[in-house]
């Protein structure tokens, strides 16, 4: 997974644990809500772009 990520992928996902924990260490309910939202995000992103890919005939 590492690798397909690349270096600037890899910041941006130790900024977003970061973040939650930063969040979480004052608020464990809305880091809770956070995370949801950033997975359920992440969720929706893979599914349009396997979507769009796969109506290109690429995936």
């Amino acid at each position: 997974m590492y690798d397909k990520l690349g270096p600037l992928g890899l910041v941006g996902l130790l900024a977003i644990v970061g973040g939650i924990a930063l969040i979480a260490s004052e608020n464990l309910l809305i880091a809770a809500g956070m995370a949801l939202i950033l997975g359920g995000f992440g969720l929706v992103v893979k599914g349009l772009v396997s979507s769009v890919l796969a109506s290109w005939g690429m995936f």
